[in-house]
């Protein structure tokens, strides 16, 4: 019996991820395919720190988290809606990249990811596209990051300036006021 394609794709709750969810979705669609949404966790300090020091009830707060993360992030994406295909949302522990890569280990498999997270992160943890690229035996698609993150960003940037212009004023008439 053929199995069906299957659509993995990775969540985290990001703007960028929900994007990558319904262009997964729309692969399951078009392809006649199921979606495999996962969301990946570890413990705060890694699986090492958390070995040397383990911590049940931190541990079992991590891992609700990370349940809420998902469904969070389904229900914001669906909005309780049918999204029309199989889909099954999972949490997994362990680091993402190598986690969708053994996900998405059938062939016929396609693994849909959103954009990298920000400077902080790729910096702290690599990019997980990028790793998933390097790595992956099926097809990868890279969702780009949406329009309206790229709007969000640039009014963010706004509020930061007048913020800064703010406080900088503040500043320059309680120095001219002591005068």
């Amino acid at each position: 019996m053929e199995q069906r394609p299957r659509i993995v794709v990775g969540v985290s709750g990001s703007l960028g991820s929900l994007a990558a969810v319904h262009r997964a979705v729309a692969e399951a669609r078009r392809l006649g395919g199921e979606v495999l949404a996962l969301h990946a966790w570890e413990p705060p300090s890694g699986e090492f720190g958390h070995r040397r020091s383990p911590c049940p009830p931190l541990m079992s707060a991590v891992r609700e988290l990370a349940v809420t993360t998902l469904a969070e992030a389904m229900a914001e994406a669906f909005g309780g809606a049918d999204p029309g295909v199989p889909l099954t949302a999972r949490t997994v522990r362990g680091r993402t990249a190598p986690t969708l890569l053994a996900a998405a280990d059938r062939p016929g498999d396609l693994l849909v990811l959103g954009p990298s997270g920000s400077w902080l992160h790729r910096g702290m943890r690599g990019s997980v596209p990028r790793a998933c690229l390097r790595r992956a035996t099926c097809p990868v698609l890279v969702v780009p990051r949406p329009e309206l993150a790229h709007t969000l960003d640039e009014l963010s940037g706004r509020l930061f300036a007048a913020r800064a212009l703010d406080a900088e004023l503040r500043g320059l008439v309680a120095v001219s006021g002591d005068a």
